[in-house]
């Protein structure tokens, strides 16, 4: 697994990280009880703070995607996968709740809605 990280990048470091370890996990690159690289190590590998490390890792285990053992290490969690697939759905449900006042409210049918999501969604696919 190889993490990039850009100081020139909108998103703070430890967000650039989190967010790489996840699409890892999530890919199946990383599989469950798989090591990943100690905070020190990832710290060092990368030229950043053990402390924006330790953030990164903070909110994975938050999120359950990691599970870290005292004198151990840190682990991909076995369970991580549909806790996050449930968690991005939840994320989706609020938008589509948004664009559907928005629809309502502006006289847009479901059918041209449907029409719409199914072209952004195929023109991002692409």
């Amino acid at each position: 697994m190889e993490i990039i990280v850009s100081n020139k990048a909108s998103r703070p470091l430890y967000e650039q990280i989190s967010t790489q370890i996840k699409a890892a996990i999530m890919s199946g690159e990383l599989k469950a009880g798989e090591a990943i690289p100690s905070v020190r190590a990832l710290a060092k590998s990368l030229h950043i703070s053990i402390l924006t490390v330790q953030k990164a890792y903070s909110i994975l285990q938050e999120d359950g995607f990691i599970e870290t053992t005292a004198g151990k290490g840190c682990y991909v969690s076995a369970q991580n996968q549909d806790f996050y697939l449930e968690e991005q759905q939840k994320k989706i449900e609020v938008k589509f709740t948004e664009a559907i006042e928005i629809a309502r409210t502006s006289g847009i049918t479901i059918d041209k809605l449907i029409d719409l999501l199914t072209l952004l969604y195929e023109e991002d696919d692409s």
